[in-house]
């Protein structure tokens, strides 16, 4: 168990709290007249620059690196270019980064380094920002800052164009987790006048901080049930799928308490859902949707709702640019962006898959099943049945090796995913016939 340890150890909660006065101090600048645009931009980036630097040490080269090349691209490319290119660099770095995870791992043998892992958990949040950036100048929703900028101009007036730009994408509230905020709502917000920026409710803040410590205090509980039996090596047969939905519950618990804080933070500094926004700018999505999760019966709507920013995100930048097999292709770049260990190709690919028989069995199930009876018995059967095959997904994405792998997929608990997989090749082929 000690993968467990390293996972709820991990020390972003605490950077993300040592981060909270200061998004409370931006906040309550804001408000002064006299606190400049260029000052907020300035304390964004100067801030998120030195929480990088207390988390990862030396490792903060990695993330600063991919953000100062974006920023030269962003100011040298034309907006049918820009896209294209920001996009191949950066998950090109990324890639490499992970491959260096990989060769630890995997090849040497040797736990990795935590600050590296925050690291890489950084650099996949930059990579949203970086694409979601792009698409917008590609789409036309924001101005170049090449197309501004006359040749030339002097260096400190492309500087100048770039600040928004560097700031946005190592804003110290964003740096280590949180919603995605476009850049359309990072900028409203900055270039808001002092008498639209609004204190963060303290109310709200204080709710956000009694579900956190309500969700660690399960967590707890839930964390020594877990230590005082077995392990996915010795559990036997139906005791196996216990131990699965028990150890994807202290993950999915761990989820929701980090993307409550990150939330806070956002709140805290002004970029949660009071924010102005612009006319056409998507609102602000917060991640954690516990109602929704919980008592869902649909897998299609809990791959909506988990991670609800990345998951638009991955709808806008992969699903609906696709041509052929859009799902597909989305889990399958999703896998990538994750670092593709084995756990992660299988995971996120028998994801994909669950998530097309989602489709086909409610379809089948809202024709031939009218009875409310037998509806309620059905919703909670089929509750049952995405929660189980959810845990599932979870535990081979989060345990990642091959050995762990193994495992899970010899266990009991590969039931609830291969009932899909018979239903959905019936289920397709019955259609194909009505077709």
């Amino acid at each position: 168990m000690d993968w467990l340890l390293l996972f709820f150890l991990h020390p972003v909660s605490l950077y993300q709290g040592a981060a909270f006065p200061f998004a409370l101090l931006f906040n309550s600048l804001c408000l002064m007249d006299s606190f400049s645009t260029r000052a907020r931009y300035l304390f964004l980036l100067a801030g998120g620059g030195a929480l990088a630097l207390a988390a990862l040490r030396a490792y903060a080269v990695l993330v600063f690196v991919p953000a100062l090349c974006t920023a030269v691209l962003l100011s040298s490319l034309g907006p049918h270019q820009v896209h294209r290119l920001t996009f191949s660099f950066q998950m090109s770095w990324q890639t490499l980064c992970h491959l260096g995870l990989h060769y630890t791992e995997y090849y040497l043998q040797e736990p990795p380094s935590v600050r590296f892992c925050l690291t890489l958990s950084s650099l996949m949040l930059l990579t949203q920002r970086v694409t979601s950036l792009s698409l917008d100048i590609c789409e036309g929703k924001v101005e170049a800052a090449s197309g501004g900028v006359q040749s030339r101009s002097t260096l400190s007036e492309h500087l100048c164009k770039a600040l928004p730009y560097l700031s946005y994408l190592l804003s110290f509230p964003a740096l280590l987790g949180g919603s995605l905020c476009s850049f359309q709502r990072f900028q409203a917000r900055i270039q808001g006048s002092s008498s639209l920026c609004r204190e963060p409710s303290l109310r709200a803040l204080s709710w956000r901080g009694v579900q956190i410590l309500g969700l660690e205090c399960l967590k707890v509980a839930l964390g020594r049930m877990v230590r005082a039996g077995a392990g996915l090596d010795d559990c036997q047969r139906l005791e196996c799928v216990y131990v699965m939905w028990s150890t994807a519950g202290l993950f999915k618990l761990t989820y929701y308490s980090q993307w409550i804080l990150d939330d806070c933070l956002l709140q805290a500094a002004g970029f949660g859902s009071e924010c102005a926004q612009w006319p056409g700018e998507e609102g602000y999505v917060p991640d954690a949707d516990i109602w929704t999760l919980e008592t869902t019966h649909r897998i299609a709507l809990f791959t909506r709702t988990w991670n609800q920013s990345t998951a638009r995100w991955l709808r806008r930048l992969i699903f609906q640019q696709s041509r052929g097999w859009p799902l597909l292709q989305t889990f399958a770049f999703s896998a990538w962006w994750h670092g593709l260990h084995p756990g992660q190709v299988f995971g996120f690919l028998c994801w994909a898959v669950m998530v097309e028989a989602d489709y086909l069995i409610h379809t089948f199930a809202r024709v031939f099943i009218r009875s409310w009876p037998t509806r309620l018995l059905y919703r909670a059967l089929t509750w049952a049945h995405t929660q189980l095959i959810i845990a599932y997904i979870m535990l081979a994405v989060e345990l990642r090796s091959p050995s762990s792998l193994w495992l899970l997929c010899g266990s009991y608990s590969s039931v609830f995913p291969a009932l899909y997989c018979v239903l959905l090749i019936l289920l397709a082929k019955r259609k194909r016939k009505r077709n």
